[in-house]
């Protein structure tokens, strides 16, 4: 069962980790709403915006002005928050990685590897929190933006949505809480039962060893090596 838990949060982890990272690196956080009278398809992300015709598929691409410049607090917040639960996915993952049975990596050590194992859901746990909040807010901010417009009878052109690319940040956070919440809750029972029998076994070894040693001092005592060395002087004389 544990090696299930372990290959189950690892999948997720993989996906939900590869998710974050491609939502935050793509173009379509805000997609134009549908409409018949547009012929190109516009797309806004954290970094660019790109502009696709929808006769011929060319796309062009516009970025944004420098990280120093001034930039709306939406932005800047959605960036550090996807970064953030980039890396600690990221790192997550690796942790995962090592701590598998599977991995060569300090195979002697099962309880060392279950501890890598908690620390790896740990990490997704906090990565989910972040990379949720993140596109949460970026998509509630465009919803209650449109909306705004709708309600004040205000059209400026375009009207935007969130796309594609706010979804993939939505599934890879839960992604990550799922992995965690496996490799948190259902891999301590296991680190419980590991402990037990890691004890067992210690105190078994260390009974044995006691008895071995009496069992040595019984069969050689020490008065056996005196009487022996004054046996020999007398035989020798």
């Amino acid at each position: 069962m544990k090696f299930v838990l372990q290959y189950v949060g690892c999948f997720f982890a993989f996906f939900s980790a590869g998710f974050l990272i491609i939502s935050t690196w793509t173009d379509c956080w805000m997609v134009n709403a549908d409409d018949s009278l547009e012929v190109s398809t516009k797309c806004r992300g954290l970094w660019w915006e790109c502009v696709t015709n929808v006769f011929d598929g060319i796309q062009t691409c516009d970025e944004y002005d420098s990280i120093y410049a001034e930039h709306s607090v939406k932005l800047v917040l959605t960036r550090a928050m996807m970064i953030t639960a980039d890396i600690l996915s990221g790192f997550g993952f690796l942790f995962l990685v090592l701590g598998l049975d599977c991995v060569k990596f300090l195979p002697d050590e099962p309880l060392i590897k279950l501890r890598i194992c908690l620390v790896s859901g740990v990490l997704l746990l906090l990565a989910g929190l972040p990379g949720i909040t993140g596109s949460v807010w970026y998509a509630v901010d465009v919803y209650v933006e449109r909306s705004s417009l709708l309600f004040h009878n205000v059209f400026l052109g375009i009207q935007y949505k969130f796309g594609w690319s706010c979804w993939l940040g939505m599934a890879g956070s839960l992604g990550c809480f799922l992995s965690g919440s496996l490799l948190t809750c259902c891999m301590y029972l296991f680190r419980e039962t590991s402990s037990g029998r890691f004890h067992s076994a210690y105190s078994l070894r260390k009974g044995y060893s006691s008895a071995a040693t009496v069992v040595t001092n019984v069969h050689l005592p020490p008065s056996q090596t005196a009487t022996s060395k004054m046996y020999a002087v007398d035989t020798r004389v």
